[in-house]
């Protein structure tokens, strides 16, 4: 959509059939920030709604989604009753937004991919579909795709093909790109599938305080040494749930063995298990054998990767759209003021390294959760650095600041991103309690400069609200003035 604001003829090329089952469904701040800063930049109105709760309900009611409202993590023991918990050191809770109206979303991608599909279909783009592309033929002045639609032979002449295709996608294959390692990151499967008729955890339990909101209406993590389990609800009935595991531990729990593996992972966590006792699952499930993924090359002449494309590390902290989003603005920029320029290749170049870069900074956190799942107090202070980050980054570019927070997780911050790298490193090798006391003190101490959330008052017992007096008392952290801060909750909708 936007390439053909920007006057180029644009061809949208589809494998599959609109609608169809996909996960990757879950938003965070910053994407759906960067969703409406693309929206507004290039004048896509049409997609302005879907950045928020509230206006998605008001204007496309019939396009499923499920209300995000934070981040819910519960740990748990595999084969033993949760204990009662009341200084919530087994839970975390994190808030994204003060209210439904500006909250986040879950992309019922069925009915969110086949909305995109047919607005770009509105702003011009031709759309083909059920195409089986087999080859790519790169010339000096331009490139040539090859392939069959209807069983019969179907070629494109493009100037630039932009592959989202996702990991070990068409261009991978073809051009037979290598693969990189992701530093940190352990050998992962996955196993999850839709549901219907899940119960809602806060109407089976009730804590004696009051979250920051319904602990259901978010990106909820359950958990265990060697894996976790997230859920997300969607306003149609359906529940995305599924599994991340290491190998190690997808072997005990014999994942490859599909809806019976994820029973018995039930019947190891009583609290899911009476959640999931009326459920139903609406699809066979899907067993990935192998989770994650970076290809070593990002670019080419006449091709570039979408980060989607470029890599997947785990479906962990929901980093995946927020990567993605933020490489689509960084092509976009490129192509709207250098297109056939001189400068476009190496514009190119720079965004290949971006991307990488960002995904193994994203790899060496989740590989440090990973590493730290059977010590939960380490993986909620870990948590805090991917959450400092974000909601500054957040700020900062809702200032109009967004030199602040140029980079994902911020990791090339000239000392937040160096110090970030040393506590991850730490994280993977804890030998005693007392270690694991120093890094969590010591993660306190990094995120602190940067903290504009209230992460570090531990008066909050791991339950941390969207609370205004933070951003003001931290206005000076974004280098902002009191009523600038004034000016921004008022934007974004805060009041409500």
């Amino acid at each position: 959509m936007i390439v053909q604001r920007l006057g180029l003829s644009t061809v949208l090329l589809e494998r599959g059939k609109h609608p169809r089952f996909v996960i990757g469904e879950s938003s965070t701040p910053l994407s759906n920030l960067l969703l409406e800063d693309l929206a507004t930049r290039y004048d896509l109105q049409a997609i302005k709604p879907l950045a928020k709760w509230g206006s998605w309900q008001q204007h496309y009611p019939a396009i499923a989604c499920g209300l995000k409202r934070g981040f819910t993590f519960y740990h748990h023991a595999l084969g033993l009753l949760d204990a009662p918990d009341p200084e919530r050191r087994n839970q975390l809770l994190v808030a994204a937004s003060p209210h439904d109206r500006i909250a986040d979303t879950h992309w019922y991608r069925a009915d969110f991919d086949a909305f995109l599909v047919r607005e770009a279909q509105n702003l011009g783009v031709d759309y083909i579909d059920e195409v089986k592309l087999e080859k790519l033929i790169e010339h000096a002045d331009n490139a040539t795709l090859e392939g069959q639609k209807d069983g019969r032979p179907i070629s494109f002449r493009v100037g630039f093909i932009i592959d989202a295709t996702g990991p070990r996608g068409f261009l991978h294959r073809v051009l037979e790109l290598p693969e990189a390692e992701l530093p940190g990151y352990p050998s992962t499967q996955a196993l999850y599938s839709h549901f219907s008729s899940v119960k809602r955890l806060d109407e089976m339990k009730s804590e004696p305080e009051t979250p920051p909101y319904p602990v259901d209406d978010a990106a909820v993590h359950h958990i265990f040494d060697g894996g976790w389990i997230w859920m997300l609800r969607f306003n149609n009935g359906k529940t995305s749930a599924g599994v991340a595991a290491t190998d190690e531990m997808a072997a005990k729990l014999r994942l490859d063995e599909g809806a019976c593996a994820w029973e018995r992972l039930l019947t190891l966590m009583p609290m899911l298990n009476e959640q999931f006792s009326e459920a139903k699952a609406e699809r066979p499930f899907t067993h990935v054998t192998r989770l994650s993924f970076m290809s070593a090359v990002v670019c080419g002449n006449r091709w570039a990767l979408l980060p989607s494309a470029a890599g997947f590390v785990d479906p962990l902290l929901s980093t995946g759209f927020p990567l993605t989003l933020l490489g689509i603005s960084r092509l976009a920029d490129i192509i709207e003021h250098d297109w056939n320029s001189t400068r476009f290749h190496t514009r190119l170049q720079r965004y290949a390294r971006q991307t990488m870069d960002e995904l193994q900074a994203t790899s060496r956190l989740i590989g440090g959760l990973y590493a730290n799942m059977s010590k939960f107090p380490v993986f909620a202070a870990l948590s805090l650095l991917y959450f400092a980050a974000a909601s500054f980054s957040e700020t900062a570019r809702r200032l109009k600041k967004p030199q602040l927070a140029p980079t994902f997780l911020l990791h090339g911050h000239p000392v937040f991103g160096p110090a970030c790298g040393e506590l991850l490193k730490r994280a993977r090798c804890l030998h005693t309690e007392q270690d694991s006391a120093n890094l969590i003190a010591d993660i306190l101490s990094a995120i602190e400069p940067l903290d504009v959330a209230g992460l570090c008052r531990l008066d909050r017992h791991n339950w941390y609200p969207v609370d205004i007096e933070d951003l003001f008392r931290s206005a000076s952290k974004v280098g902002a003035t009191h009523d600038e801060i004034a000016q921004l909750l008022e934007g974004c909708g805060f009041y409500g």
